[in-house]
């Protein structure tokens, strides 16, 4: 069994807390989607509950760090201290629909980084459904439950399968996502878009997918995710190739052979 520090532990209860929840209230929701009002405000209130479950939790375990929650925005706790920056539930949509993949997003941000900056030192991702946690220390690699997380290993975007996120109403710039993938679609073995930035992340760590791109992102939908990948090997950055902040809201991840290529291909289609 790997260890892995009390930070971790506390992030793990919050979300094995309100993931059981969560798992009922998904439940409920395939019984009302024949309903004429629709599932909608159900869905808001589960996102909610769940928020109100994880903050409770993990204010019992660090009582004076601050917040940045998709619901609430910021919560502020002493600046000096670490904060959460939560998404009770990433994959709405698909929540609403009765597609069962979302995830609870939880990551760490010490304002007083390895270079005096601020830096996020854990992330964690709880897949309710499947009850998979995804989960990393910097420095300390990444794992699923006890297994180490490695990229995958592929070399040629003719073998890799990546993900994406497609912009939709009054969301994401759509002009800029046809032509990244008017470049990339044609190179690669599959282009797969599931609904929820987080677990891409996560799944990309896990060698399931090869590379992810998306652009419009919170903190909140990116910050455990980019350091799980980070974690497990592999590279993250801007659409440009910088280092990626989980505020510039642009995420390219993949293994650092397909991220070049990617990178390539995406910086030729947006000149």
């Amino acid at each position: 069994m790997v260890s892995h520090s009390g930070l971790v532990t506390v992030m793990e209860r919050a979300a094995r807390k309100a993931g059981p929840r969560l798992r009922r209230d998904f439940n409920e929701v395939s019984h009302l989607q024949v309903s004429r009002k629709g599932p909608a405000d159900f869905v808001s209130m589960a996102d909610q509950r769940a928020e109100e479950t994880l903050i409770e939790e993990l204010r019992r375990a660090r009582p004076d760090w601050g917040f940045l929650v998709e619901e609430r925005g910021e919560i502020a706790g002493d600046p000096d201290k670490p904060r959460w920056i939560i998404d009770p539930l990433d994959g709405t949509t698909n929540f609403l629909h009765g597609i069962p993949h979302f995830c609870i997003s939880i990551a760490v941000e010490d304002p007083h980084g390895s270079q005096g900056r601020p830096e996020i030192t854990h992330g964690y991702i709880y897949q309710p459904i499947t009850d998979e946690s995804f989960w990393a220390e910097k420095g300390r690699g990444a794992w699923l439950q006890d297994q180490r997380l490695r990229v995958s290993a592929r070399k040629d975007l003719a073998d890799s399968l990546i993900a994406t996120g497609i912009p939709f109403l009054g969301h994401g710039n759509f002009a800029e996502w046809s032509r990244i993938f008017g470049a990339i679609a044609p190179e690669v073995a599959g282009i797969r878009r599931f609904g929820s930035a987080a677990l891409d992340l996560a799944w990309v760590a896990a060698g399931r997918y090869d590379g992810f791109w998306e652009s419009g992102l919170s903190p909140w939908d990116v910050a455990a995710g980019m350091l799980i990948v980070k974690e497990a090997g592999g590279f993250v950055t801007d659409y440009r190739g910088a280092e990626a902040s989980i505020h510039k809201g642009q995420v390219l991840a993949a293994n650092d052979a397909l991220h070049s290529k990617l990178h390539k291909a995406l910086a030729t289609s947006l000149r």
